[in-house]
């Protein structure tokens, strides 16, 4: 629920268009904002699982700051993080031209999303 400055009341469940409406002035919070707006844009779903990622990724990344790792290694930690993830993904990527209409791979794509 969002209360505008005349008093005006917005309900959405979406993720979006909460971030869309804030007037967010923390620069971390800008940033967080617009990595879940790219998700939307790109994909269409996922703002609030991308708000919470990111945000799991500044707690983990405070907490080993904490622990006295310098913030240049957690940065590259995060980029060789990043690599690996987009090697695994794209390797385990199934082109949509090879399935041919696999109904069983089709009902465990379904089910996994639900």
């Amino acid at each position: 629920m969002l209360v505008g400055g005349a008093g005006q009341v917005k309900l959405t469940k979406d993720g979006s268009v909460l971030l869309s409406e804030m007037q967010i002035q923390h620069p971390t919070a800008t940033m967080i904002a617009r990595s879940a707006n790219a998700q939307d844009d790109i994909v269409g779903d996922g703002t609030t699982s991308n708000v919470l990622f990111v945000g799991e990724l500044l707690k983990q990344s405070e907490r080993i700051l904490y622990s006295g790792v310098h913030p240049r290694a957690i940065v590259d930690g995060l980029d060789i993080a990043k690599k690996v993830t987009i090697q695994v993904l794209n390797e385990m990527e199934i082109k949509m031209d090879n399935m041919h209409l696999n109904r069983d791979l089709l009902m465990k794509v379904a089910r996994t999303s639900l």
